[in-house]
């Protein structure tokens, strides 16, 4: 196994058979097979994005781990040449219209080491293993609605509003008020299966929500911090040095946390189920390793479930901020950079049978959550609420199928995430 980059192109006599179409519905469904050909022909490909973007896709495990730890791909969109971050093209729509540019996605150091450090105080292992009960009630809670009918669909009855009440009671946002945050997330998940502009209007009426939030928790804020103290009350709290954040930093980094924070795990709950229930030997070990009370293999099979189809198909726009070359392709200077996560975890340069899922791998350094200096602060969560969804899951609804072809399935479209729209199961019902 090496992280050392592949030659261009292997030495042949033969053409190269033609580059395969990216970003169609079929892609959609399976693009692994794309991918292997990229890594194999073209590891660092330029190509025109739905929106019409022009970038570069990096596919390569190694290549990948190069660039997300590079500090001349910058993550502020100021870098671009073009004015596509202002017509939504790149980035998330509305967010700058709504003044939410300033989080952890989108700036650099010496920023984002401030901000990052900020937030890490109110964002800590041990707040995650202290919130472990409520994800579990909310995970029992949510399947108590669909036991005893012996039918749902996953991902909008358990996958999608888990994460959405977990980080809102993490943040702070009232019980009465996470509905209104289902529906605005609801949308901002739909993507462009909802209205035109819907994702924009969210993010909107979202950060008009979190700053009057945010100005009633700054107004009734203990002097001193009390035990469990809600995610918002300790951003607010939070400072460097006597330097406290501004409400538009406060603002702006509730909402990542919320937006980053719910769909992934939407996806990992969805893309890890749907992989168990379509490699039943795998799902049945995990099930016997569960019923013996064991954690060991939950754990690794969650890391596994990550490299195998992860939640993030394409790490968050980079742009270059002066000429380089990554991969022996020469990037210019202003060009966006996306590493394809999805590709560089299935590289059998660096993982033995990539395409086979092995819930056991323990050699398992997976991209999924990025890596660097913007590896994801939320991960700790994510792989809270994906182990207590699947192990659920498996132990309360033991003979849990899908009640659909797997062809019938549809994944929704987007470039950064990869998740499935619904996820129809059968089930003996249990009362």
């Amino acid at each position: 196994m090496t992280d050392q980059p592949h030659p261009a192109n292997p030495a042949s006599d033969a053409p190269a058979p033609a580059a395969p179409d990216l970003f169609t519905w079929e892609f959609a469904a399976d693009p692994y097979p794309a991918y292997a050909w990229l890594r194999e022909h073209a590891p660092v490909h330029r190509t025109k994005l739905p929106s019409g973007v022009d970038a570069w896709l990096v596919t390569r495990y190694g290549d990948a781990k190069q660039a997300l730890a590079d500090g001349r791909l910058s993550k502020n969109p100021a870098h671009h040449d073009e004015p596509a971050h202002a017509k939504g093209k790149t980035g998330i729509p509305g967010e700058r219209k709504a003044e939410l540019m300033t989080h952890l996605l989108n700036i650099d150091p010496p920023d984002h080491t401030r901000l990052r450090r900020l937030v890490s105080k109110a964002f800590t292992p041990r707040r995650v293993a202290e919130f472990a009960p409520r994800v579990q009630e909310l995970t029992d809670h949510l399947i108590d609605q669909f036991a005893a009918r012996g039918s749902a669909d996953l991902i909008h009855e358990f996958a999608f509003p888990l994460p959405i009440y977990a980080i809102c009671d993490l943040l702070g946002v009232p019980r009465e008020d996470q509905d209104d945050f289902r529906d605005w997330a609801g949308m901002m998940i739909r993507h462009g299966g909802g209205p035109r502009g819907g994702v924009a209007r969210s993010v909107k009426k979202m950060r008009g929500y979190l700053a009057e939030l945010i100005r009633k928790k700054r107004e009734a804020l203990p002097d001193d911090p009390t035990p469990g103290e809600d995610l918002i009350s300790g951003l607010i709290r939070a400072s460097d040095h006597g330097e406290h954040l501004t409400e538009n930093e406060a603002a702006a980094m509730a909402f990542i946390l919320l937006f980053a924070g719910f769909e992934t795990t939407v996806n990992l709950i969805g893309n890890g189920t749907y992989a168990l229930l379509t490699h039943p030997e795998q799902r049945h070990r995990l099930q016997r390793s569960l019923d013996a009370g064991e954690r060991d293999l939950l754990e690794t099979g969650v890391e596994e479930l990550l490299r195998y189809d992860g939640p993030v198909e394409l790490a968050t726009w980079r742009f270059a901020t002066e000429p380089l070359t990554i991969g022996g392709q020469d990037i210019a200077s202003g060009d966006p950079v996306l590493v394809v996560l999805a590709a560089a975890d299935r590289d059998p340069e660096r993982f033995a049978d990539p395409d086979v899922l092995d819930l056991g791998r323990r050699d398992n350094q997976h991209l999924g959550y990025g890596h660097g200096i913007h590896y994801c602060l939320g991960a700790p969560l994510a792989r809270l609420e994906g182990q207590s969804a699947l192990a659920t899951l498996l132990t309360r609804l033991p003979d849990l199928r899908l009640a659909v072809d797997p062809d019938e399935l549809r994944w929704r479209g987007g470039l950064i995430m990869r998740g499935l729209r619904t996820l129809p199961v059968e089930f003996t019902p249990v009362r």
